[in-house]
Formats: C-alpha cells, structure tokens, sequence
C-alpha cells in the first residue's frame, strides 16, 4: 500500500474539480511528501518551479479538451464548472511526481515516485474566490486520470484506497488498502459517465424496524460534510426515530433543528440505533446518530440537518 497523511478535510495539498474528480487543481498550494502541517504556511506550487514537471500536450491521449486546442503541442487545457453558484476553475493540465511512502507489516518503509496528472488553475470564479479548499482537494474518482487509477496503471498498488479520520480530524489515506477479508462492502454504480459514482441504499432501519420503501441512491462526496436523503425519505426516518427515542423533546426557538430533545446522561443511552441496508444486504451501523449541544450536553438534535453525517 501506498500512503498519505492528510489533515483537515483535504488530502496533501490539492484542489480538485469536483465535477473532474479526476483531476487535481494546484494553483494555491501544493506539498510534495506524506505530511502537511496545519500550523505551517503551505507553499505555493509553480510548475516553472519543479524539476519533475511536464505539460500535458493537446496530442496525449488524456487530454478530454483536445478539440480546444490551436495545436497538439498546446499545454492541455480543461475547464471546470461546478454546481455551486457561479464556481468555475480553468487552466492546463501537467504531468508531475507524487511522493508516496509503501506502508507494510514490515518496519521498512520505501518511498515511490508516482507519476499523477495536475490541474494548474489559471483563472477561478465563485467559491474558490470565497476561500474555499485554499490547500486543495484530491480526486478520487474513478475515471482514467484520477490519482488511484493512475497509480493502478503504473502497477503500484491495486485500484481501491481507503481513507479514514480521527478524533481530531487528522488521518491517513491509504492506495491500495484492499481492507479486512471480514469488512463489508458496497458497488459503486457510476453516473456523468466515470467521473463520479453513487452507491444504492435498500433500506434505512431504525432500532428493529426496517423502514419500507426508503430505496434510493446517494452520492458520497468526501469534500462534503453531510450526505442528503431525500426529503420524503428523511421525514420517514425522523418521524420514527422521534417514536421510538425515550426523551423529551422540546423547542428551541430559531434553531435549524426541527427535532430537538433534552434527555439525562442515561436517557442517552437508549438512543434507537440506526443502520443503512446496502445493496447485496451490506449494513453499515451508525454509531452516533444525535448531535449533542456543547454548551448543553443533555440537550441533542435528531433531524439529521436533514441529511446524515458519516
């Protein structure tokens, strides 16, 4: 396996096109090696600057926006819109040098050069202007110029990553991590060609009962915060998770919650459990479904903000 340390909510330093997952941005910062800091500057990344930097001709076989291009010995461009309000990102592509640390039970660590392909903004609108993914965001998708695929290409690792976070929001991906011959798993069902994907979700159940008709897909996007069910969906969900908790629920007055509970330490503990149904029956347990107030801890919000934090 290959690794990276990440911290915060993006991946070595980055930005992404979130409708070209991918590829990666880099006209903020980008750090080359396993770890960034939060409380250092990150440094700007030039590709005049690098060594190891290439363009990406019009005339390569990655290049999507050939049809652009004056000639074939043209930098490939690409330009990005996304769903976001007025959020554009454009630029050229090139050819850099990804350093990656091969993790095994072993003590030994070898450090690998990957060859990855990077977006290089040259003009952004919307909210990249507002400061949004300032280091940067990796794309993991599955499409042919994505970072897990290209290193699967080169023969590196096998075509799959893992990524997990700790308590304090710090954590690790992994490329290659083919996980626990035990750990369950789920298809991606791709959709908008191979840039993205969703995943199918059967049921919803909440305590012993299995919701019925709660089918539906969602995206699992990882530069998001909350997955959103569908509205009718949610309101299922919610109406029987209110049911079913034993506490007393209460108003607050301008919240964004509709479904708000005070409930003592031991109350808490008899909060329903809730678990997604996946296809080919995979379930995935949610171990903390309630939001607690910080300044309250006896008060919680159970309305998923509408959607649902995993």
């Amino acid at each position: 396996m290959l690794e990276a340390i990440c911290f915060g909510s993006h991946v070595i330093a980055f930005n992404v096109l979130h409708c070209l997952p991918v590829t990666t941005v880099c006209w903020c910062s980008l750090v080359f090696g396993a770890s960034i800091m939060q409380d250092r500057d990150l440094s700007e990344y030039s590709p005049s600057f690098s060594n190891t930097s290439e363009d990406l001709p019009c005339s390569h076989h990655l290049c999507e926006q050939s049809g652009n291009c004056k000639s074939l010995k043209e930098p490939c461009p690409y330009i990005a819109e996304y769903d976001s309000e007025n959020t554009t990102s454009s630029g050229f592509l090139v050819e850099e040098k990804l350093h990656l640390a091969s993790v095994s039970n072993h003590a030994t660590q070898n450090h690998v050069q990957a060859s990855v392909i990077l977006g290089c903004g040259r003009k952004q609108s919307g909210g990249y202007l507002d400061g949004a993914a300032p280091d940067g965001v990796m794309g993991l998708g599955p499409g042919n110029i994505s970072v897990p695929s290209l290193l699967a290409k080169a023969g590196l690792v096998r075509n799959s990553f893992s990524l997990c976070f700790d308590e304090k929001d710090s954590g690790r991906i992994l490329f290659g991590d083919e996980g626990l011959a035990t750990q369950q798993s789920t298809p991606f069902l791709p959709i908008a060609g191979n840039n993205a994907y969703f995943v199918g979700l059967e049921h919803y159940c909440v305590g012993s009962l299995c919701l019925k008709l709660t089918q539906f897909q969602a995206i699992v996007d990882s530069g998001s915060s909350f997955t959103y069910f569908p509205t009718k969906i949610c309101e299922k969900i919610v109406s029987e998770f209110d049911k079913q908790v034993n506490a007393t629920r209460i108003n607050i007055p301008k919240s964004t919650f509709k479904y708000c509970y005070n409930a003592s330490s031991q109350e808490l503990h008899n909060i329903p459990t809730m678990r997604l149904v996946f296809i080919m029956n995979q379930s995935f347990l949610i171990h903390s479904p309630i939001y607690s107030d910080s300044e309250n801890p006896k008060i919680f919000f159970s309305d998923l903000m509408w959607g649902l934090l995993v």
